[in-house]
């Protein structure tokens, strides 16, 4: 049987906080991320960062999309630490982040203790040139083409919001 696609960072576990560097109130760089054991037939790999927390843990209302990117080259085993577009595997396509950028964008949340999702999919396919794809377009794209999938999550709070009295309108 052959290994699960894994992906971590070596910056945090899974289920750890994500470190300040990586988030809004940080130096908002995309933490480093590696995978490995894609599945045979993998034509590229998809990677999407999202937080299915907004705005408030404890009433969601929508998922808030971090990150956009698809077309990683199957051979490629991670994105470096702050990987800006030119910095990424060649012919990697940046998509277009609810914060209405292609980049990263690191986690802010309004109130509470968010999760945030980094998901990378492996496709049997290279996908067309989506432009500036949305999560949602991204996602349509890759329908019937995903031959295996992991999750890394970082959980993030921010400093203002930890520690403070909890009562009515207090995060969890």
């Amino acid at each position: 049987m052959p290994k699960p696609l894994v992906l971590t960072s070596p910056r945090f576990k899974d289920g750890d906080l994500i470190p300040i560097a990586f988030t809004g109130e940080g130096e908002d760089t995309a933490p480093p991320l590696h995978w490995e054991n894609p599945p045979a037939g993998t034509k590229s790999l998809a990677l999407i960062v999202e937080d299915p927390d907004a705005p408030d843990p404890r009433r969601p209302q929508r998922i808030f999309c971090h990150q956009v990117l698809y077309n990683i080259p199957p051979g490629a085993q991670g994105v470096p630490e702050g990987a800006r577009p030119d910095a990424l595997p060649p012919g990697t396509r940046v998509g277009l982040n609810d914060f209405g950028q292609q980049a990263y964008g690191g986690p802010m949340p309004p109130i509470g203790r968010h999760r945030y999702f980094f998901r990378l999919y492996a496709l049997d396919t290279v996908l067309p040139d989506l432009g500036r794809a949305t999560r949602a377009d991204l996602l349509k794209a890759m329908e019937g083409h995903v031959l295996g999938e992991a999750d890394l999550i970082g959980l993030y709070e921010r400093i203002h919001h930890r520690g403070a009295a909890h009562g009515p309108g207090a995060s969890a």
